[in-house]
């Protein structure tokens, strides 16, 4: 009776996993790789526009949405920039969240492991924003785009692209 409850276990087990969305790799409406960056970039400019950025610098990379370096793949930006002092931080932080609403972004759980942090999202798109865990004064915006870019890039050699310049403006 083990034996056969045992099978039946794993021919329905395995035939679940060979069926809905966790394995299709079929994307309806696919972004290219030019597309992916515009998408991020796009947000983080708004960011350093709401927050009125000072000192801010970022990079970005096309970061895999598997855990087998498969496509779909997603747009990630990653910026740091200048905080007021600790006790500012707090009014700061909700003054960019209440631009960015008013931008149509939509404000989301408070960010794990960050106190005081905020997460938004708007067209797919999800901000997290926080203060920098390790450096006084700076804050951190990471910015992940959709998962949408079925390019395969598991064989590129390139990584992080500075994009500091094409933050303002």
């Amino acid at each position: 009776m083990s034996l056969t409850l045992g099978v039946a276990f794993v021919v329905a087990h395995r035939v679940y996993d060979l069926r809905g969305p966790a394995v299709q790799q079929s994307v309806a409406a696919p972004l290219t790789d030019a597309q992916s960056r515009q998408q991020v970039l796009e947000s983080a400019r708004q960011f350093v526009s709401a927050g009125e950025f000072r000192a801010a610098n970022g990079t970005y990379l096309l970061a895999t949405c598997t855990a087998d370096e498969q496509p779909p793949y997603k747009g990630t930006a990653d910026l740091n920039f200048e905080l007021p002092t600790i006790a500012e931080t707090p009014a700061y932080f909700r003054k960019i969240a209440r631009a960015m609403k008013a931008r149509g972004w939509r404000e989301g759980l408070p960010p794990g492991h960050h106190p005081g942090g905020f997460t938004l999202a708007k067209d797919g798109v999800v901000a997290v924003y926080y203060r920098h865990p390790d450096v006084p004064r700076r804050g951190v915006l990471e910015i992940d785009g959709e998962c949408r870019n079925v390019t395969d890039h598991k064989s590129d050699i390139t990584g992080f692209i500075d994009i500091t310049g094409q933050l303002y403006g």
